[in-house]
């Protein structure tokens, strides 16, 4: 199988089981209302960053609450609070992130949601390394069912590692973070 369809599979199928994940102890920050990714082919964008199309996902398939900035001692996430807003649609999300000890591949993925709360578009994924130092994020994507607009808007960011379980990758959340934002055309 290619790279990029399996890349892709796995990260559809890690997308599935973290909205039926629910945190098993403190030492895992995750909670079930994180970004969903599709199943669809990936396109790499160079070398560090991984654009997955994604579709709308509706509140009964994740559980609606805020959650606050959740990390590992010494992980992190943030999101910027401007996104940009292009002419054709396209959003693009910012922010930076450290983590640590991964033992599988590890991405920075990222929600929006708009005009209704309980709908969450996931923009884009970002191949995040590991190395204990800071790092920037930058998520691109395109919503479908909703035309954004320039304003308000709120953004999950999370790191997450799929972590080699027997023969499935097993999602591991290393942080989450919940920011408002404002989209600017740009």
């Amino acid at each position: 199988m290619p790279v990029r369809p399996a890349l892709a599979a796995v990260l559809g199928g890690a997308a599935l089981l973290t909205l039926a994940a629910t945190p098993a102890h403190a030492a895992t920050p995750a909670h079930a209302a994180t970004p969903a990714l599709a199943a669809a082919p990936a396109h790499v964008a160079g070398s560090a960053r991984i654009a997955v199309p994604v579709h709308a996902v509706p509140v009964h398939a994740v559980p609606v609450h805020a959650v606050p900035v959740h990390a590992a001692p010494g992980e992190s996430v943030t999101v910027d609070t401007v996104g940009r807003l292009a002419a054709d649609g396209t959003v693009t999300l910012t922010g930076t992130y450290r983590c640590t000890g991964n033992t599988g591949p590890v991405f920075v993925t990222s929600a929006l949601s708009q005009r209704d709360p309980r709908v969450k578009h996931g923009i884009g994924g970002t191949v995040a390394r590991c190395d204990g130092t800071t790092h920037t994020w930058s998520n691109s994507g395109q919503v479908s069912g909703e035309t954004l607009q320039p304003g308000t808007a709120h953004v999950q960011a999370t790191v997450m590692e799929l972590r080699p379980v027997g023969l499935v990758p097993l999602p591991v959340f290393h942080a989450t973070a919940d920011q408002d934002v404002t989209l600017v055309r740009g």
